[in-house]
């Protein structure tokens, strides 16, 4: 398969689920990462089946030529109370992604989410947005930890995410403008990005000069219309398969691609879905979301 003009890798979360326990559950380290080499794909972040222990996470990653390019780095900025212990963490986070070679932190604010905060109760429904005072918090938080980044030769990108206080279009443009754009980086999700209500491709085209790091994945429009119609929650959204990859759901990949291509993107773009691969396969889905994505490419290259 001819290569990409940017580096293209495969998310474990198409294997094992993040934030759905069950997808997967008993799927392997080892067979997520012998299938990623079967695509021929080089980069991957970290999954939670994966090795803990450095070296040995070293040692599988380099003997199938993969790269892990970040891991999810959780954040409580927007709560001041919480910014020297988050800031730590983060220090953390970022030496450890340093001894692996990367060069992104995919980070989220998960103050006021029903999911990630974990100050939230089982009982509550909805997303405590942010107050004026946690806009600022969340900013000066992110700011310090872009700088910790950076000193350890890597990006703090921001993961706009569903269920989140910054997942729609507004909260995005709001924190990109009250940000440092030298320290906090954006990391572009075309599926999230739908799912928070942006049009995918005017988004890109809007944050470019932020965008260091991409998530392709693709929304089925006729679950996540059956999502909002019964008030579903986001983690409820991906047990009903609201998620796919690239080419299997409603978004046009040909003009975001052509964005990266057009722009001399060099970064990481990875692929997910974010289902139950009982029923979607991870390493067939990804197959089939490789092969779009080529013909998308070629007809690129030959127009």
């Amino acid at each position: 398969m001819k290569p990409y003009p940017f580096r293209l890798g495969v998310h474990p979360i198409n294997w094992v689920g993040e934030d759905v326990k069950e997808h997967g559950e008993h799927t392997t380290y080892e067979q997520i990462l012998d299938d990623i080499q079967s695509l021929g794909l080089h980069g991957t972040e970290m999954g939670r089946k994966f090795p803990t222990d450095t070296l040995l996470l070293k040692e599988e990653l380099s003997k199938r030529d993969i790269q892990l390019v970040s891991q999810w780095k959780s954040v409580l900025f927007s709560d001041p109370v919480y910014r020297e212990q988050e800031l730590e963490a983060f220090r953390n986070h970022a030496a450890f992604l340093q001894q692996m070679g990367s060069k992104v932190i995919s980070t989220c604010e998960v103050g006021g989410s029903l999911h990630f905060d974990p100050r939230r109760t089982p009982h509550e429904r909805e997303v405590i947005r942010l107050d004026e005072e946690g806009w600022a918090s969340l900013a000066e938080g992110l700011n310090a930890a872009g700088r910790i980044a950076l000193d350890y030769g890597l990006k703090l990108t921001y993961h706009h995410h569903g269920g989140t206080v910054i997942e729609s279009p507004e909260e995005i443009d709001r924190l990109m403008a009250i940000t440092d754009p030298d320290a906090v980086f954006l990391l572009f999700d075309s599926g999230h990005a739908l799912y928070g209500g942006a049009n995918p491709l005017s988004l890109l085209q809007k944050h470019y000069d932020r965008v260091a790091y991409v998530h392709l994945k693709d929304v089925r429009p006729d679950r996540l219309d059956q999502a909002r119609a019964s008030g579903s929650d986001f983690v409820t959204c991906i047990r009903g398969g609201v998620f796919t990859v690239p080419g299997d759901g409603c978004i046009d990949f040909a003009p975001i691609i052509g964005v990266l291509i057009d722009r001399n993107y060099e970064g990481w773009a990875l692929l997910e879905g974010e289902q139950d691969p009982a029923a979607h396969p991870a390493r067939e889905y990804a197959e089939k979301a490789l092969r779009y994505l080529y013909r998308i490419a070629e007809a690129k290259e030959e127009a």
